[in-house]
């Protein structure tokens, strides 16, 4: 059996310190927390930034450059993988539904990985997903998708492929069709998302046997859902992430303290149903990766 990669997403856009107090927020929490769950097994930690002042999602490459600074600067190693996520929402306006809301963030490509290319992380994500999520429509396509991968390939970094549904699946087959996407490829199923798959094992089941032959896959399970769909990843055969993104609870009514405690209990997880982390060293050589930028 194959080392499981474990990564850890430490932040997200979603969760707020309403939901948790303990989320981490300014450059140099997300920094610390990412250390903090290396250091707990995570060989990855998946990376947003947010508006240090009022906590919000941001875009700014500069709360980017800081919290990539510190980690490089920590004597912990890890895989840094950023978000290109951000700039994909649109929202209608109520008066005119094809005019955009204020609250509509949807930008072109090029802006979307100008921190990518600019930092050069060794993993990004990239979403192959257009779908109604959290109050808007989230818009990948293919069009944008091309133009994001070019520059993700262009500046050496590989593609994390967020699949929220089995659709994308296919988008993500005529994209490796047509050489917009490179083997061998990384995917992120992202199960238990509303209209998007459900956290179920005939659901990632499913997922999983659409995959192309060769592929690295993970998987993880959004909110109560988190943890069981870790294991579930797990006995499929995938990797698994955990993280403050995707769950503020360690367990039933109880608040995580922070992402190394979820990574504490994931890591266990996986031990006590016969498998083994993965190190930083074992993840690069599972996922073709060089190390990071000098």
């Amino acid at each position: 059996m194959k080392a499981t990669i474990l990564s850890c997403a430490v932040t997200g856009s979603f969760t707020t310190r309403e939901h948790n107090p303990n989320l981490p927020v300014t450059p140099e929490e997300i920094a610390g927390e990412s250390i903090a769950a290396a250091k707990a097994g995570a060989a990855i930690c998946h990376i947003h930034v947010r508006d240090p002042n009022s906590g919000l999602p941001s875009m700014e490459l500069e709360y980017y450059r800081e919290v990539v600074k510190r980690i490089r600067a920590s004597d912990t190693d890890l895989i840094i993988n950023l978000t290109t996520g951000p700039g994909g929402r649109f929202v209608p306006s109520e008066e005119d539904p094809k005019v955009a809301d204020p609250a509509t963030s949807l930008t072109r490509p090029e802006i979307r990985t100008a921190h990518v290319v600019e930092l050069k992380p060794e993993i990004c994500s990239l979403d192959l997903n257009t779908m109604w999520f959290g109050g808007g429509a989230v818009i990948n396509h293919p069009p944008a998708i091309r133009v994001m991968a070019e520059r993700i390939y262009a500046a050496g970094i590989k593609p994390e492929l967020e699949v929220f549904d089995t659709g994308d699946l296919q988008i993500a087959a005529d994209l490796l069709k047509d050489g917009t996407l490179k083997q061998p490829v990384l995917f992120q199923l992202v199960m238990g998302v509303k209209y998007g798959m459900a956290a179920t094992t005939e659901s990632l089941a499913y997922a999983r046997s659409m995959l192309p032959p060769g592929a690295e896959w993970a998987a993880f399970g959004a909110s109560r859902m988190a943890f069981p769909m870790l294991a579930q990843a797990f006995l499929l055969g995938g990797h698994c992430r955990i993280g403050m993104e995707d769950t503020v609870y360690l367990s039933k009514g109880v608040k995580t303290p922070g992402n190394a405690a979820l990574v504490d209990k994931s890591v266990r997880i996986i031990n006590e149903l016969g498998g083994q982390i993965a190190t930083v060293a074992e993840a690069r050589q599972m996922l073709g990766l060089s190390g990071p930028a000098s």
